[in-house]
């Protein structure tokens, strides 16, 4: 690679989409929100805010949700910066599959083991039992992994 002009270090190149991803994060959050509002408010409003040691406020449970969330689309971003992974997005369908795998993973992983073992030492009053996998956790994470491998493709570039 040349020096543009002597003496300059080239110019820190990267793939890695992070406002598209955020942007996808959000939306896939707050659709999943939607959906465990439909489902079982008790989630959003108690666990999740009792992450942040707020149990019982739905106004903590959605900003701690959709910060979570819109971090997590950023993160799904960085890895489809992979070189291996990189023009993935070239193909709607995989990067639906591989918003989907990312979306289980962080189910099982973050929602499953993390989240448990994280209310207990917050102090929240009935930390679940690890692992903690429901099928209804499993349902609102599939949606998340469909919407941000869904529009992730049209909003990497923004």
């Amino acid at each position: 690679m040349a020096l543009e002009q002597e003496g300059e270090l080239p110019a820190f190149k990267s793939n890695w989409k992070w406002r598209g991803g955020a942007l996808a994060g959000f939306v896939a959050t707050v659709v999943m929100g939607g959906a465990m509002m439909a489902m079982d408010l008790g989630t959003l409003q108690d666990a999740i805010a009792g992450l942040y040691g707020m149990s019982g406020s739905i106004v903590a449970g959605w900003v701690a949700h959709l910060a979570h969330g819109t971090l997590f689309g950023t993160v799904f971003a960085l890895l489809l910066a992979d070189p291996g992974l990189y023009r993935l997005t070239e193909w709607r369908w995989k990067t639906l599959v591989a918003g989907v795998v990312y979306a289980l993973v962080l189910a099982v992983v973050g929602a499953g083991i993390i989240m448990p073992i994280w209310l207990d030492v917050a102090g929240f009053s009935t930390p679940p039992t690890v692992p903690f996998v429901t099928t209804s956790l499993l349902v609102w994470h599939l949606v998340y992994g469909l919407v941000l491998g869904a529009i992730f493709p049209s909003v990497e570039h923004f």
